[in-house]
């Protein structure tokens, strides 16, 4: 990679904005976009869902991430002069390691047609943001991919069909444009074995080749910095791709925000960051914790081979009433009975009230190295 990357998943900011959102760096309210290229970073990732909204309207939420937002909000990092990197997620909401839905345009086809639905609808994509004049400076082909895509298709151990899902998408963004940056991404950063399998599996089914390997690292999730640390190294030297921790964040705060989001409890998700799983991770849960974690990670990287940088998952993502992870239609797409919510609001880097936090001086301290 050319550039090293100090990256913001934003996908949710218009919904926070349009819910009363606010952001704050000691000062007066600012774009959060302003304040967080004040800090460094010099990326954002922007998820795309193919139709985040049930047949009669209804948004599935968590930023309805369709391809209007995705253009207002390319927009406005190119007027900041940023880059910016599509996640496109080949589902009409959440694709991760628990869920790939098939969209609903595509449900009911087959194998063949899936991988022709892949290529027509990526290059769509890519005409659409060139003509737009807001062409993407890197583009993830698939969204944390651990267990395949396009279930059930696609879903592990059914490699050679994940092959070709994931090879249609890389080869129509080469057909589009041979030097735009692909990425694969997984989940679990620090689970050697999951890297190696997959990655394997992959090219031995004669994979199109790609720029750059992209990692999930939470760490109440996936594992101890070490883990990740010897994955990192592992897998660079075994694939001679770029790596990048397209995902990570760190809380800092266990305090809860339910005043903030106004739901009866009934309606809340609540924290993703279960006490259980606190207990297991090398960080404490507060503001001086997440900068410990984010400069560990850093340096981390910076003392890694291969690394190319990092991306912190939803740093503007507040508790405000109305965005939440899933609407009761979104709930509905993916098969998960709810309830909705923000589970995310205790690892942005503003507080709940939409200020600044520390942690967001480890980004300037890097973008200065």
């Amino acid at each position: 990679m050319k550039n090293w990357m100090i990256g913001a998943d934003v996908s949710t900011l218009l919904e926070v904005e349009r819910c009363g959102g606010k952001f704050y760096d000691g000062g007066p309210a600012e774009d959060a976009l302003v304040i967080l290229k004040r800090y460094g970073v010099n990326t954002l990732r922007l998820r795309l869902w193919n139709d985040p909204y049930s047949p009669s309207g209804e948004p599935y939420g968590a930023g309805s991430c369709d391809l209007e937002h995705v253009i207002a909000l390319a927009r406005r990092a190119k007027a900041q002069g940023m880059s910016w990197m599509l996640d496109l997620h080949y589902s009409d909401f959440w694709a991760d390691p628990g869920k790939q839905t098939i969209p609903k345009a595509w449900q009911g086809l087959r194998e063949n047609e899936l991988v022709e639905a892949i290529r027509v609808y990526t290059d769509r994509i890519l005409r659409t943001l060139a003509k737009e004049d807001i062409p993407p400076q890197m583009i993830a082909v698939g969204n944390e991919l651990s267990n395949g895509m396009l279930w059930p298709a696609g879903k592990t151990p059914n490699y050679a069909a994940i092959t070709r899902f994931v090879s249609a998408g890389v080869e129509a963004v080469r057909a589009f444009d041979p030097d735009l940056p692909v990425m694969i991404h997984l989940d679990n950063g620090g689970n050697n074995f999951l890297y190696r399998e997959w990655f394997d599996s992959y090219f031995s089914n004669g994979g199109a080749d790609f720029d750059c390997i992209g990692l999930s690292y939470y760490p109440f999730w996936h594992g101890t910095m070490d883990d990740l640390a010897a994955n990192l190294r592992d897998v660079g030297k075994r694939y001679r791709k770029a790596l990048i921790v397209a995902e990570t964040s760190m809380g800092f705060t266990m305090e809860d925000y339910k005043r903030y989001e106004g739901l009866p409890d009934q309606e809340r998700k609540g924290m993703a960051t279960r006490p259980a799983l606190v207990e297991k991770i090398d960080y404490p849960m507060t503001k001086e914790g997440q900068r410990s974690f984010l400069r560990d990670l850093i340096t981390l990287l910076r003392e890694t081979p291969h690394t190319a940088g990092y991306c912190w998952w939803e740093p503007c993502w507040l508790p405000v009433p109305g965005s939440q992870w899933a609407t009761p239609a979104g709930c509905a797409y993916v098969g998960e009975p709810g309830p909705g919510g923000n589970e995310w609001a205790n690892q942005a880097l503003f507080d709940y009230d939409g200020n600044a936090l520390p942690a967001l001086g480890e980004l300037r301290r890097d973008a200065e190295h």
